[in-house]
């Protein structure tokens, strides 16, 4: 008999009755896991233990009613079909309802094509309102015409939210697929012009590799690197989406006041440097500057070590102990462990004089040896312990000292620069900058290794200075890294000018660089607009295109900004009102008086999740809204030390839009935007 193709009426309810299923299986799951008891525990480490995995098993099947279990499906050659979700859902047999985004069998839903179907022979994408699904749309790969686009696709990149940023797990595209899916073991680079999705990228490879190595990252932890709190807050709801909640996040600033906590408790980042000092501070010399003032702590021995023991007073010259103190350096191992590692070397030599002498001593006579008062006395004068904090201090505030240390790698008017102005009477006492505490990050390693996480995310990393790039490489050494920014959007002073020179900081000189350039996000008429200030920022680096349909919105005006404000307000979606720094608090006030609602984004926690956000130019980096008032593009140029890193910032400012963007002016527009 032939076969009946269903109607779409009918294929509809039938994928709606698998949905209702699906959750209904999912409830089972999380019911099941909710009834496992912990009490049966061998003893409490082991209950300790089960406790927390059952608590952890219970937020990854949490249901999200709003949030569509699955997006996607595959059939293959052989008639199988896949449901593709966030997460894996089971029936009590083990069959699969739906199966995980990152499981190998979904990766045709991602990658198949016409030309390489992947065994795929068709891919159903659906269209979901608040949770519920609406509708499905089918691409044949194997037969049938050339599907032109896909309209739940392109809907479901340009539909409006407000809020922290959403999982792209349904609009990965193959080229991002790539990256997402890349080896532990190798590190990776993406440069991606704005509304490329990279930030996307880096959290949903931290999710996939979460999954693909659970035991072993979640022994060795995964890191995500943020610019800021804001930009922290505004991504914090991704990987959760995707059932995954036990990545950490993090700033710099963060990581480096952990560590100044560590060694001057009680102490936070409160100094400020100018944009010279802290670049100058940022400088990878110095690391060397630091390393050479930690190794000058060893001393020559004036004298030989002399060692009682019984009726025998045995004798190692100083000669000897030069020769020991070298070998140690040679090791290429901490400060902290060498000077460890300095008794045993020393009794060691003892005890090959007890055997010259005849005498026969084993290991238990060398440690004796190793820990009595004559050894320990001699090994801490010729090798004292150093406090990193001490150490940095001392560089800060003493001429001589830096000046020994700096000597051939600094000028004289850097090492002035360096200098604090009023030198504080103890380390404890110090106002550290954040560029002192990534300095005294570094002094730390230098004494104690850092422990290496599994893998890092760090985003925005454009921005980093060689010294915080050193930071994060330590905490990655025997781990991997995703690597996130856009060249054309560094806008510190001491932003890396190349990712070669940026990966060498970082210790990974072989990762791999992927470069992004298709936009799914900001639309064309707005990227088209602020790529003309490319070729004066990045020329080095290729437009950026947009792949969507719709052109999106571009109104470059005068007139009252609140009067512009009200009107993306009424329209559905978030907003950002992009103002340079110094017009923030007068911009703010005519909002209230104005009586429109708002949040100052990073004045608050809740800042992210208002439909409108005030925001400071300097904080836009890495944040997108569908609609954008931005203010007065010279004087967010002007604000900037020079006019290179001014347009690098009004880029930014320019490429957070994702429908429309209205560019309102009194001054004139810088003249790189406009076109002659």
């Amino acid at each position: 008999m032939p076969t009946t193709t269903p109607s779409p009426d009918t294929e509809l309810a039938s994928e709606q009755e698998h949905l209702a299923e699906s959750r209904r299986q999912l409830a089972r799951m999380r019911e099941r896991t909710a009834a496992l008891d912990a009490g049966a525990a061998a003893d409490w480490v082991s209950r300790e233990f089960l406790e927390s995995t059952f608590a952890l098993r219970m937020k990854q099947l949490a249901d999200d009613p709003t949030v569509p279990l699955f997006f996607g499906r595959v059939d293959d050659e052989s008639g199988e079909r896949f449901h593709i979700g966030r997460r894996h859902v089971s029936d009590p047999q083990g069959e699969p309802l739906v199966v995980d985004w990152r499981a190998p069998v979904s990766l045709p839903f991602y990658r198949a094509s016409r030309a390489e179907p992947m065994g795929t022979v068709l891919r159903r994408r659906y269209g979901f309102e608040r949770g519920r699904l609406t509708a499905f749309e089918d691409e044949h790969l194997t037969a049938g015409e050339q599907t032109e686009h896909s309209a739940i696709l392109e809907a479901e990149i340009e539909r409006p939210r407000v809020g922290p940023m959403r999982d792209i797990v349904a609009t990965i595209q193959p080229e991002q697929d790539v990256i997402v899916r890349s080896e532990l073991a190798r590190s990776v680079c993406v440069q991606g012009a704005p509304g490329t999705g990279k930030t996307a990228v880096g959290l949903h490879r931290a999710a996939y590799l979460l999954y693909a190595h659970r035991e072993q990252l979640t022994r060795q932890g995964v890191l995500v690197v943020g610019p800021n709190a804001s930009f922290l807050r505004y991504i914090r709801d991704v990987l959760p989406a995707l059932g995954e909640i036990e990545a950490t996040q993090t700033t710099i600033e963060e990581l480096a006041t952990k560590t100044l906590r560590s060694v001057a408790p009680k102490q936070e980042v409160r100094g400020h440097d100018d944009a010279t000092v802290a670049t100058l501070k940022g400088d990878a010399r110095l690391a060397e500057v630091l390393r050479r003032a930690l190794w000058a702590h060893v001393v020559a021995p004036t004298e030989g070590l002399v060692v009682p023991r019984g009726a025998s007073r045995w004798r190692v010259a100083s000669y000897e102990v030069e020769e020991v103190l070298d070998g140690l350096r040679s090791r290429g191992v901490r400060y902290g462990a060498a000077r460890a590692m300095l008794p045993q070397a020393l009794a060691h030599r003892v005890l090959v004089r007890m055997e010259l002498a005849g005498d026969s001593p084993d290991d238990r006579v060398q440690d004796a040896v190793a820990r009595s008062a004559p050894v320990m006395k001699y090994a801490a004068e010729i090798w004292p312990a150093v406090d990193p904090a001490k150490l940095l201090w001392r560089l800060l505030s003493e001429p001589e000292a830096l000046a020994a240390a700096a000597d051939g790698l600094l000028d004289p008017d850097e090492q002035a620069a360096l200098l604090w102005a009023k030198p504080p009477r103890s380390a404890g006492t110090a106002r550290w900058s954040l560029a002192d505490a990534v300095l005294l990050d570094e002094a730390v390693d230098l004494v104690e290794r850092t422990p290496s996480l599994g893998h890092i995310v760090a985003d925005e990393a454009q921005d980093l200075s060689p010294m915080m790039l050193r930071m994060l490489g330590r905490r990655s050494s025997t781990g991997s890294l995703t690597v996130l920014g856009d060249l054309a959007q560094a806008t510190t002073p001491w932003a890396t000018r190349s990712w070669a020179e940026a990966l060498a900081h970082l210790g990974k000189p072989d990762a791999h660089v992927e470069e992004l350039t298709r936009g799914f996000r900001v639309p064309g008429e707005v990227i088209e607009f602020a790529a003309r200030l490319l070729p004066h920022v990045a020329p080095d680096l290729a437009p950026p295109t947009s792949v969507r349909r719709t052109r999106g919105e571009l109104t470059v005006t005068g007139g009252d900004v609140v009067d512009h404000v009200r009107d993306a307000v009424a329209r559905e979606g978030s907003v950002g009102v992009i103002v340079p720094d110094a017009l923030v608090p007068v911009t703010a006030a005519d909002l209230r008086a104005a009586g429109i609602e708002h949040a100052v984004l990073g004045e608050r926690e809740d800042d992210v999740d208002q439909h409108l956000d005030l925001v400071r130019a300097s904080l836009a980096k890495g944040l997108e809204f569908d609609h954008v008032v931005l203010v007065e593009p010279a004087a967010i140029v002007a604000a900037e030390p020079d006019r290179v890193t001014g347009l690098r910032r009004l880029y930014v400012c320019l490429t957070r839009a994702v429908t429309s963007l209205v560019v309102v002016h009194e001054h004139p527009l810088p003249e790189e935007l406009v076109v002659g």
